[in-house]
Order: structure tokens, then C-alpha cells, then sequence
């Protein structure tokens, strides 16, 4: 069931994605060549923990899971598409990492992604970050009040696919705000006009993947990273916006 949020809750959860963009882009600037993933984890729970806030996928268990998630951030490498898990990995040079994290706030939860390069990388993974970066940017355009989720999904998709990448159909984007995971589910492809319509107070977390290869995807021996079957590289982005009466707010930004 959706639940629309109430001004004094979109005030709560501006103030908690302003956080989590910060806390986002300090870990961002930290990927380097010869970083270990779990020095990344340090320090987004070290950060979380310094604005007296809780990590929002740390013990958390996903519907469908076998058991809670292990840390408060998510490293996903290469060809990992979501939900790698920090480790003693150390970053390359022509890596690209998945940064997806999520935050607690006066018990309201925000989410937020994005994909970067490690050192110098190929213009082939350079034009796969910028795809998802630019199918979120026209998914968020398009998530106006009156419209339908399938909108947003069809311009995710459009994009996408006129790149000549392939969309991950498993995995999609959702609800957010009393729950890490919430009603709706927001895919990332779809018929323009279908689903659930967009209303003011609705808050969503809107996240195209995008991959070379075919898309299919399977789960990793740890039960939590999904990754490309074909082993090609994956990107991921994602903000939570609120739909208000005339447009939409990014809720997660500086």
C-alpha cells in the first residue's frame, strides 16, 4: 500500500537526504586506486555516526532475503550491479564502483547511488556511467503530479536503450521514507501511462541500471550482490524525490 508523506515528513527526510548527499560525497571522494572497500564502509558509518543518525541497510533484511544485510554501505564493482558488500577488495585503477547508501533520520529513511570511476577508465565505461546518470535525470523530469509510474519507467528505458545498453528488469526502484522499501515498485522499463499515479507527498527512490551485454543477471555466492551474468560491466544511479502539487524535489542533494 502507498503512503504519502506529510509536509512535516518531507521536511524530516529533506534534512536527512541533505545529510546523505554529503555523507555520499565524502566517500566519493575518497575512491582511489588501492583503497579497500571496507575503508569505505568505515567511514560512511564513522560519518553517520558523527550526525547522530542510523545506517538504513545495516541489519536490514530485504524481503525475499536469507538474512540481514552486513553493512551500511553498498561497493558494487564492475560487473556487480547493487548490494556488494564492503570487504578487503581494493579498488583499481579503470574500476568502476557502485556507492549506494542509506540513511536514518528522525526515523525516516533516504536513499541514494551513484557510480565512479576509479583513476582513469574507458570512454566505453565512462559513456555507461553518464547513461544511468542521464536515465535518472529524465526519469526524475518526468515524475509530475498526474502522471503514471510507467511513465518514469518507459523514459528510463527510452534512454537506456537509445544508448545501446540494456535495462536490469529484476531490479527496480521503490517507495521510501517509513521503510528503506516501500510501495511503489518503480521499474525501470515499462508502458507509458500504466501503474500507480503520481500524487503529491509521494516519495520515491528512482534507480536506472544499465549494463552492456544482455542484462541478465544472477546473485552472488554471498546471497546479496547481484551482478551481470555475462560478467560486463554494470552502473547504477539513484536519487529520492517527493512529488509536490506543481513538480517534484530531490530530496537527496546538497
Amino acid at each position: 500500500m502507498i503512503k504519502l508523506k506529510t509536509s512535516q515528513e518531507i521536511e524530516i527526510l529533506r534534512e536527512g537526504g541533505r545529510r546523505l548527499a554529503f555523507i555520499l560525497e565524502q566517500i566519493k571522494a575518497k575512491v582511489a586506486p588501492g583503497v579497500k572497500t571496507s575503508e569505505l564502509e568505515s567511514l560512511a558509518r564513522e560519518l553517520i555516526k558523527e550526525g547522530g543518525d542510523e545506517p538504513a541497510f545495516l541489519d536490514y533484511r530485504p524481503q525475499g532475503s536469507p538474512k540481514p544485510y552486513p553493512a551500511a554501505l553498498c561497493v558494487s564493482i564492475n560487473d556487480e550491479i547493487v548490494h556488494g558488500i564492503p570487504s578487503e577488495r581494493v579498488l583499481k585503477e579503470g574500476d568502476i564502483v557502485g556507492l549506494d547508501l542509506g540513511l536514518k533520520h528522525d526515523g525516516l529513511f533516504t536513499d541514494m547511488a551513484v557510480t565512479v570511476p576509479v583513476g582513469k577508465i574507458s570512454p566505453e565505461a565512462q559513456n555507461l556511467i553518464a547513461t544511468a546518470e542521464q536515465a535518472l535525470a529524465v526519469g526524475i523530469a518526468t515524475a509530475l503530479h498526474g502522471k503514471r509510474i510507467g511513465d518514469i519507467s518507459n523514459a528510463i528505458e527510452q534512454v537506456i536503450k537509445e544508448n545501446g545498453f540494456k535495462v536490469v528488469k529484476e531490479l527496480a526502484g521503490h517507495g521510501v521514507g517509513y521503510e528503506p522499501h516501500e510501495d511503489p515498485f518503480v521499474p525501470n522499463y515499462g508502458k507509458a501511462g500504466t501503474g500507480d499515479e503520481l500524487l503529491p507527498g509521494l516519495v520515491i527512490a528512482i534507480e536506472p541500471m544499465a549494463t552492456f551485454g544482455n542484462g541478465a543477471i544472477k546473485v552472488g555466492t554471498d546471497e546479496f550482490t547481484f551482478l551481470t551474468k555475462d560478467g560486463k560491466l554494470a552502473s547504477h544511479a539513484e536519487k529520492t524525490i517527493v512529488i509536490t502539487e506543481t513538480e517534484n524535489e530531490v530530496i537527496t542533494k546538497l
